[in-house]
Order: C-alpha cells, then sequence, then structure tokens
C-alpha cells in the first residue's frame, strides 16, 4: 500500500529514534505491569520528568487521579485492542491542583521476547479546548456587547434628560435644604453614567510602548497593599527572564487591578494574595501560535468560584457577590482581548487563579 511505501522509504532514511524524538506527540512504552520503559522528550515534557526519573516507574504513581487511565490500559492489555480517550482529565503528582486535559492513544505490540508492550500516544488537548473556550467566550462576549452598547443608550438619554432637570430645578428652588435632593438626583444620574460607561468598557484601541510588565504589577501591588487589611498576605512570584514588550499600560493596569480586587475581597483578612509572571514558550493563542506569550497570574485562597456561575463568569452583570456589579471581570475581558490575549481560571475551595495570557510582542 502507498502510506507503507512512504513509512518505509523513511524508515531507510532516518533513524527511528529520531522520527520519535522529534514528534510534538508524549509517546510511552510501558512493560505489563503499566511501568514505564521509554518516553520521548515531549512525554518528558507533559510528564514534567526526565527519562531516567520515569524509567522503571509505574505510570499510574506519577498522576493523583489515574484510576480512570488504569482502567483504560487493562482493558486495552485484557482484550488486545487499541483504545482512544479524548480530553482525559489528569493531574501530576507534582502539579496536583493543576489539572491537564490529554487525548491518549493505546496500542497494545508484541516484543521479541513475546512479552505485551503497551505503546501509550500522550496528547496535550488543552491547547484545543483552550481555543474551543475562547472561540464561545468571544460568541457569547460579542452577543452581550452587542446588547450592553443597546441598553447603554437606552438608559443614558433619558439620564442626561433627568440630570438636566434637576439641573434647572435647582436654580428655581428658594432655599438650600431644598436643593440637597436636586443634588442628590443629579449625583446619581452621575454614578448611573459612569456605571453604564463601564458596562461599555475600553472602546478605544490599545495605546502601546515598550513597558516591563513587572512594572504594571508592581504598580498594582502597591495599590492592593494600600486597601488590603494588615493581616492580608500579598505575595510576588515574578519570572525575571520576562522581557519588554508592547503593552497599554493604562488598560492592563485596569484589567489586573480588577482581578487583584476581586482577589481581595474574596479572601478573608487573614487570606493569601501572590501576584505570578511566567512565560510560555511557543503556545497559542486563539488560532494564532505566538513564540512567547506572558502569563500573570493573580492567585487567591478564598472560597473559590461558586459552581452557578462558572460557565458565564465573564458575562456583565453577572457577581456571586449582593454588592457587586458584575462589571469588572466584563472590562478585564474585553481590555485583554483587546491587547491580543485572554483571560482563564481555574477554581475550587482554597485556590482560585486567574491567569492574564498576552503575546509578548517584542
Amino acid at each position: 500500500m502507498p502510506h507503507e511505501r512512504i513509512v518505509k522509504a523513511i524508515a531507510t532514511t532516518y533513524d527511528l529514534s529520531e522520527i520519535i524524538e522529534a514528534l510534538n506527540v508524549g509517546v510511552i512504552l510501558l512493560d505489563s505491569n503499566f511501568s514505564v520503559i521509554y518516553t520521548n522528550i515531549t512525554a518528558q515534557s507533559l510528564l514534567s520528568a526526565s527519562l531516567e526519573q520515569l524509567q522503571g516507574y509505574p505510570l499510574a504513581d506519577l498522576f493523583t487521579d489515574s484510576e480512570c487511565l488504569d482502567l483504560l490500559l487493562e482493558r486495552a492489555l485484557r482484550k488486545d485492542e487499541s483504545l482512544t480517550e479524548r480530553e482525559l482529565s489528569l493531574r501530576l503528582v507534582n502539579a496536583p491542583r493543576e489539572e491537564k486535559l490529554f487525548d491518549i492513544n493505546i496500542n497494545i505490540i508484541d516484543s521479541s521476547n513475546g512479552d505485551k508492550r503497551i505503546l501509550l500516544e500522550l496528547i496535550d488537548a488543552t491547547p484545543r479546548m483552550r481555543f474551543i473556550r475562547e472561540e464561545e467566550l468571544g460568541a457569547r462576549l460579542e452577543g452581550s456587547r452587542m446588547m450592553t452598547r443597546q441598553l447603554a443608550h437606552e438608559i443614558k438619554n433619558p439620564l442626561g434628560g433627568l440630570r438636566g432637570a434637576a439641573l434647572l430645578l435647582e436654580r428655581q428652588l428658594p432655599n438650600h435644604e431644598l436643593r440637597e435632593y436636586t443634588a442628590v438626583i443629579i449625583s446619581e444620574a452621575d454614578r448611573l453614567t459612569a456605571l453604564v460607561d463601564s458596562m461599555l468598557g475600553f472602546a478605544h484601541a490599545p495605546k502601546k510602548a515598550i513597558i516591563n510588565v513587572h512594572e504594571i504589577c508592581e504598580y498594582v501591588y502597591q495599590l492592593l497593599h494600600a486597601e488590603a487589611s494588615t493581616d492580608t498576605k500579598i505575595t510576588r512570584d515574578y519570572d525575571p527572564s520576562v522581557p519588554e514588550a508592547l503593552f497599554d499600560r493604562n488598560q492592563l493596569v485596569q484589567a489586573i487591578l480588577n482581578l487583584a480586587r476581586n482577589a481581595l475581597q474574596a479572601v478573608d483578612q487573614t487570606g493569601h494574595i501572590i501576584l505570578r509572571t511566567r512565560v510560555v514558550v511557543n503556545g497559542n493563542l486563539g488560532n494564532k501560535r505566538h513564540r512567547l506569550i506572558v502569563k500573570i497570574d493573580v492567585q487567591d485562597d478564598g472560597p473559590g468560584v461558586p459552581a452557578s456561575i462558572k460557565d458565564i463568569l465573564f458575562l456583565p452583570l453577572v457577581t456571586a457577590r449582593t454588592e457587586g456589579t458584575g462589571l469588572g471581570l466584563a472590562v478585564s475581558q474585553e481590555i485583554v482581548v483587546r491587547n491580543g490575549g485572554v483571560i482563564e481560571y481555574q477554581s475550587e475551595v482554597g485556590r482560585t487563579v486567574f491567569s492574564v495570557l498576552l503575546p509578548l510582542v517584542l
């Protein structure tokens, strides 16, 4: 068959081990006890361990929640059949709080001595799922944005008339006591106008300049530190290798500050907030690949995001706090999207992380 001839031609031209090492798919060879015999470089990267650390180690011991993977391996070995599982959720022992999604292909092969071997293909499904989430979020935000703009237009017109009428009435009132009521009307009209403007977000294009993202983080840290209780712990964990790049300073300060203030409101007075930066090499944002991406995390140890709003968290007017407006996250996401990035989050009780991902345009 044609594809067999192609495989043979490649095998005669290149060393097979070099081809396997060059794959961007994790390749793991297991014995019949599911212990690691071999892994290629991609698999080592996905498992955050070297081949020397992995060899002879039971694969199940690498994960905190390997029951589903064990069942798949046992079934494939028992029935001597190939299996595929998409979007299998696993957590590495050395990073138990970080959920990873994998596509897994299992094939049974015979070794030279007659024993069964298991060839496991491990594919990181996170970029695909991230792209799907971003597409869904983008569609939701666009629909919400159109509705919000129409609503804002309908609200601002009568607010302007209300404020103008209050000003005219104030000039006709005979004493100061009565003018206090018109002052309240004017003040509330101004407050509602500002709220509507917040709903509209930042309509102008980013004004970018070369800046170090840590300068933005430090500014946010200083503001947060001034607002926080003396018992609230705020930690900075910066990656010094993050280079300077093009950012809109004012917009990103607003976006990150919104996340930081949400974290501050989520923790009690003895809570812990972490501002963290990292560089992601060869990552994807949407359907576009970037050589370098900066990841800015705002982490807190609060109660987490309620399950009832997890899927709609970034939409306007969605909030778990009775006193909240539900605009902070929507505005932050709008800002970051306008700057070519996205905000993602992971949340469970005791650990919530909002991550701002932005391309590093040098």
